[in-house]
């Protein structure tokens, strides 16, 4: 259930191209979550995207986390990746129905909503995470992230994401591609990039048509002579275990565990990433109560 990622750089180095094959990952989180088939268009792309951006980030402890609330009828959805690009998401409402859009395609914009904001927060081991927001320009999610960097980042970038669903609401294919200037980037280099755009056809077409990450980031990066930089095959995968639900119980105060204690004959803490049920007993939240002698509970 792993992605392809594939990371190039240009032979001036002004250039970076991320290209990620999702399709395994993305088909991974669909059965999880049981979306509907906009659902799945719209946290996909999201999961590849954090995925994609996870990959820069430079220790194993880093994350980057990226929250959309758009005020459509999917509610807020989240994507945490991991500096190899393994990613998790959730969604407030897995099951929105919507008719085609004009181009007789899902209407991911529809469902994520168009009139709210996109925020990026990178965990990097600082005091305070770094936390960027801009409003939403469209709702699609990839020009979402490219006008976040444009703003909060001043990093010129071009991103396209796509989750093609089959009749079954299986993933068929999804993937995407995240391309960075560098400040040195000569308008030669430029011009050639924005050709090479112009030329694709979207990414779920062009793995539909059998091509890999590498013959798309060559298509991407056409003229530029890119060099593999580095490689990965991220999944959608989520870090949850009982030990870490046990300590985020534990770090609520006495009063609210003991109430958990007393009122619930079983405790089961459910994960909005990966559905993982824990269970715990009234006698093991009890003695999560921190002050044991002074207030027993």
């Amino acid at each position: 259930m792993n992605g392809i990622l594939k990371r190039y750089l240009s032979d001036d180095g002004s250039v970076v191209c991320t290209v990620l094959d999702g399709t395994a990952m993305i088909a991974e989180m669909e059965r999880i979550h049981q979306t509907s088939a906009v659902v799945t268009a719209a946290l996909g792309r999201l999961s590849m995207a954090a995925s994609m951006i996870g990959y820069g980030l430079k220790s194993k402890e880093d994350t980057v986390t990226i929250r959309i609330d758009g005020g459509g009828p999917a509610g807020v959805l989240v994507a945490v990746a991991k500096e190899n690009g393994t990613v998790k998401s959730y969604v407030d409402h897995t099951v929105v129905e919507l008719p085609l859009n004009a181009q007789g395609k899902l209407d991911v914009a529809a469902a994520v909503g168009t009139e709210g904001t996109i925020y990026v927060i990178k965990d990097m081991g600082l005091k305070e995470p770094y936390v960027g927001q801009i409003q939403l320009v469209s709702g699609e999610i990839a020009e979402d992230i490219t006008q976040y960097f444009a703003v909060s980042e001043q990093i010129p970038t071009a991103c396209g994401l796509g989750v093609l669903v089959d009749t079954d609401l299986t993933v068929k294919s999804a993937g995407g591609y995240l391309i960075q200037l560098l400040p040195f980037a000569d308008e030669a280099v430029i011009a050639k990039l924005e050709q090479n755009l112009s030329k694709i056809t979207s990414i779920t077409a062009m793995l539909e048509q059998g091509m890999d990450a590498e013959q798309i980031a060559m298509q991407l990066m056409d003229g530029l002579s890119p060099n593999l930089l580095d490689e990965a095959t991220p999944a959608y995968q989520c870090d949850c275990s009982r030990e870490r639900t046990a300590r985020m119980l534990s770090a609520l105060d006495d009063k609210a565990l003991r109430e958990m204690a007393d009122e619930m004959p079983e405790i089961e803490v459910c994960c909005h990433f990966c559905n993982g049920k824990y269970l715990f007993t009234p006698d093991e939240i009890r003695a999560m109560c921190k002050h044991q002698e002074e207030n027993p509970c």
